[in-house]
């Protein structure tokens, strides 16, 4: 609250009305995803009755949570609000803007692709994949001995990154699938990432966690990136669906999602008690681990971009940065694959979207991999200059109150 304003009597603390807008976004959100759901939709994928929801409606949706995102940061970058309210309002943006696009991807025609509209053959995805897993790999340690000598973490992390570009073509046929290296190349990665982040940002990262505002605003929009990614990718619904079990179905079965086959728990409800829409989700540990990082990284970025507005700190490149990595490394992001082809249906027709699904979606395209191998990469370096960029690591970090 400003020195100017003055709180009437009876009026809740300070920390009440903390507490009061820290959710006042989230519970916007629910509400307008509520109110969604009670609309009838006669049909998925598009053919909606006259009373339905279109993929029209999940464009304005979109539209109208970046007109808000955009009016927030404009509003703070002319001191018109204050540091708070604008995260705040940028927090609602995002998540409205990624409500519009889940609904234009749910309700949006499910384009069918042939072999033949593949840019080039299937062949060339092993030398692709082998030539530019060796050359990430050769390319870090050249790097990192002549650049970060005494950090040899960044060169390990690069031959991990080239590895799993590389990996579904070292091994020939089906012993992939299932082999430990493969395990080891997934797995090892949260835990290569982890220790680089808190090697070289661990310090400033616990510092501007301790900030509440900023804690709340990086898990909020990992939060709302992770759900995102899961409903953009499929593995979770609330579309109807041709062939949708009409009873609750819950089962395992083995599925390959990056690199190697993981144990997948299916949940399919045909009706959700009070809302009577159909519910799927999927989950696989290394769903959960790609997810998760993704999320994890870009939420970190944004509660530094927080901290530096609650300081009112003039972040410079640091704030560009990071926030250019979140909006870049999302819409390139492979499990951002489908809505791009879809959007590129409406925009230019067939022609131009199939060859961003065979490129960028195809499971086997090497392509596909290094956008998220790039994703891992791209909010983990980020990240990284953004602490290393501040004018003082404990200064930037203080927890001192900007509004």
């Amino acid at each position: 609250m400003s020195p100017e304003e003055r709180q009437p009597r009876g009026a809740p603390s300070r920390g009440q009305t903390s507490r009061i807008g820290s959710i006042r976004p989230l519970s916007v959100l629910l509400a307008a995803i509520v109110t969604l759901t009670q609309v009838p939709v006669a049909s998925a994928h598009g053919t909606t009755g006259s009373g339905g929801l279109s993929q029209g409606h999940g464009v304005i949706i979109a539209f109208v949570g970046a007109v808000i995102l955009g009016g927030f940061i404009l509003l703070k970058r002319t001191d018109r609000i204050t540091a708070t309210t604008a995260l705040y309002g940028v927090f609602a943006g995002i998540a409205i803007t990624a409500l519009g696009a889940v609904l234009f991807e749910g309700l949006s025609p499910d384009p069918t692709y042939t072999a033949s509209s593949m840019p080039f053959p299937r062949a060339w995805y092993q030398p692709l994949a082998l030539l530019s897993g060796l050359g990430i790999m050769v390319a870090s340690f050249v790097v990192g001995w002549l650049r970060w000598p005494s950090r040899p973490r960044y060169t390990f992390l690069g031959i991990l990154m080239g590895l799993w570009i590389s990996y579904p073509y070292l091994l020939p046929g089906l012993a992939s699938d299932t082999h430990p290296l493969g395990y080891a190349i997934v797995l090892g990665t949260p835990i290569l990432v982890g220790y680089v982040v808190w090697k070289d940002a661990g310090s400033v990262i616990r510092a501007v966690m301790r900030d509440p505002v900023a804690r709340r605003f990086g898990i909020g929009v990992g939060v709302v990136l992770a759900l995102f990614f899961v409903s953009i990718t499929g593995y979770l619904s609330f579309f109807p669906e041709e062939g949708f079990p009409e009873e609750v179905t819950v089962v395992v079965l083995p599925a390959i999602y990056q690199l190697v086959s993981w144990p997948t728990l299916e949940i399919a409800i045909p009706h959700l008690p009070f809302i009577h829409i159909p519910f799927f989700l999927a989950l696989s540990p290394g769903q959960v681990i790609v997810v998760g990082m993704l999320s994890a990284l870009i939420g970190l970025n944004a509660a530094l971009i927080a901290r530096h507005w609650r300081v009112e700190e003039r972040a410079g490149m640091t704030e560009g940065t990071a926030g250019s990595a979140a909006i870049v490394g999302t819409c390139t992001c492979g499990c951002c694959g489908p809505l791009v082809a879809k959007i590129a249906v409406l925009a230019a027709g067939p022609s131009i979207a199939a060859p961003l699904y065979w490129v960028f979606v195809d499971s086997a395209s090497p392509l596909s991999a290094v956008f998220i191998v790039g994703s891992f990469v791209l909010f983990t370096g980020s990240l990284i200059y953004s602490v290393q960029a501040a004018r003082q690591p404990d200064q930037s970090a203080a927890i001192i109150p900007a509004d």
